[in-house]
């Protein structure tokens, strides 16, 4: 156990991070599956915005690397512009 009133704030405060990250990580997922269902060509050039901003937020917090990034925006795009 922490032994300093700093420790036990960055413990706590990690702790909210942690859950918040997961929390954004696990909805962007959820999405990117989503859109990946989707076989309407339409419905799919409407949602792929979403989905790419969402990643962008992931890989700006460094919850995710920045070329996994583009390797996921990359293959959506090829994924939707094929239906």
């Amino acid at each position: 156990m922490a032994n300093h009133k700093s420790a036990l704030k960055r413990i706590r405060s990690s702790e909210k991070k942690r859950l918040l990250n997961r929390y954004q990580h696990r909805t962007t997922r959820n999405a990117i599956k989503k859109l990946r269902e989707i076989t309407d060509a339409k419905e799919a050039q409407k949602m792929l915005p979403d989905v790419i901003s969402m990643v962008d937020k992931l890989a700006k917090k460094n919850i995710i690397h920045a070329n996994k990034a583009g390797n996921i925006k990359s293959n959506l795009t090829k994924h939707v512009n094929a239906l």
